[in-house]
């Protein structure tokens, strides 16, 4: 697995875990996955992401959008 599929596969699981607590938590948590959909405007603007970063420490391979 490359960073690229990681900070996808990380993104939506945070999605679905923000609507999943939303429903039956607490609707604050919808502001969880508020945050995702932010994150992810401003990685494709700026090509930078915070998840992107603790991947590659962790040793994953560079991929084509977060080299």
């Amino acid at each position: 697995m490359n960073i690229d599929k990681a900070v996808l596969t990380f993104a939506g699981f945070v999605v679905l875990l923000g609507l999943a607590l939303g429903y039956w938590v607490s609707p604050y948590w919808f502001l969880l996955t508020a945050f995702a959909g932010l994150n992810m405007i401003q990685a494709s603007f700026t090509g930078f992401c915070p998840a992107a970063l603790v991947f590659k420490k962790l040793g994953l391979r560079s991929g084509n959008a977060f080299p």
